[in-house]
């Protein structure tokens, strides 16, 4: 097959992903991430039949997360995003062929209430392995999280200051910081996109620099962005690729974005966080946390004279 797009590190292919999977080897791919249509009758460039009987779309699901699993390396990482509706039974599906890691649930913000139904408020990300441990995992850690109006922290961890890392907080299965993609400097097509934040963070997890990453449901193309930028070799389909090709001739407002990502990751607090803090008086940090660098800013102005700049202080 000749790609649509091709990068140093990727290949895109504007075709069928059960077309696309089977010319792949055997146990070759290290992280996999499906985003497929949730069935819900919305209208796609592609003109795919996405009003599927229950039977039928189940059945096509299972139908590339079978080459997707033949195609995942030993150790490699399968994620699959969907509703919890279809998850709930292509989970069980999978967790029959590969080892089950994780139920994550994704924050929804702004999410439309259904009348006779509890507010559905998250997306389901389920997490497999391909044998009994990962190959690669390796996930981010979080910043401490702080009001949004005047910076100080919205949890109290007493005691366990001085024993949390300068790096941040470990990730848990609930992942309440992702942004939606509604602004126009973030959206890339008219369909709903995925965050940048997400996939940066997928990949993280469970993929180094030079691993190989599939995405069988490009979409507006962040997983090809977020694994381009990070130094991950990546292959790709999407039956209508136009709106993917358009984003990686215009990949530097990608990169500008992904850099402030990176910024408030693997770090024990936000630095904007530290600014709103200051500006507000509030208290300043515990001197029980173990800061490095810019973070000591946010200590009274009399410690932070006594601190080194770089390195761990205190």
């Amino acid at each position: 097959m000749i790609p649509i797009l091709q990068t140093p590190l990727g290949k895109l292919f504007e075709a069928d992903c059960l077309e696309v999977l089977r010319g792949i080897e055997s146990d070759t791919l290290d992280l996999i991430f499906a985003d497929p249509p949730f069935n819900l009758g919305k209208q796609y460039s592609s003109k795919i039949d996405d009003s599927l009987k229950a039977a039928d779309y189940l059945s096509w699901c299972k139908a590339w997360l079978d080459e997707s699993i033949r195609v995942l390396a030993p150790g490699g990482s399968l994620f699959v995003w969907n509703l919890p509706k279809w998850n709930l039974p292509l989970g069980a599906y999978v967790a029959e062929r590969l080892t089950f890691r994780h139920w994550i649930a994704v924050d929804i913000k702004y999410s439309l209430p259904i009348q006779k139904r509890l507010y559905p408020s998250h997306y389901s990300l389920l997490y497999f392995v391909k044998g009994d441990k990962p190959a690669i995992f390796h996930p981010d850690r979080t910043p401490v999280p702080c009001c949004r109006h005047c910076g100080g922290e919205l949890r109290d961890y007493g005691g366990y200051k001085d024993k949390m890392n300068p790096l941040g907080v470990n990730l848990s299965d609930v992942w309440t910081d992702i942004p939606p993609v509604r602004h126009q400097k973030y959206k890339k097509r008219e369909a709903n996109g995925l965050s940048l934040k997400l996939m940066d963070r997928i990949i993280a997890i469970a993929s180094d620099p030079g691993s190989i990453v599939f995405d069988p449901f490009g979409g507006s193309g962040t997983t090809f962005v977020a694994a381009e930028l990070t130094g991950r070799r990546w292959i790709g389909s999407e039956m209508d690729c136009s709106a993917i090709v358009d984003r990686f001739e215009n990949i530097e407002a990608d990169r500008e974005h992904l850099e402030e990502i990176h910024t408030n990751k693997n770090t024990l607090f936000r630095k904007a966080d530290l600014a709103l803090r200051r500006k507000r008086g509030v208290t300043p940090l515990s001197s029980d946390y173990r800061l490095n660098g810019e973070e000591c800013l946010c200590r009274s102005d009399l410690e932070w004279e006594q601190l080194p700049l770089f390195g761990t202080a205190l």
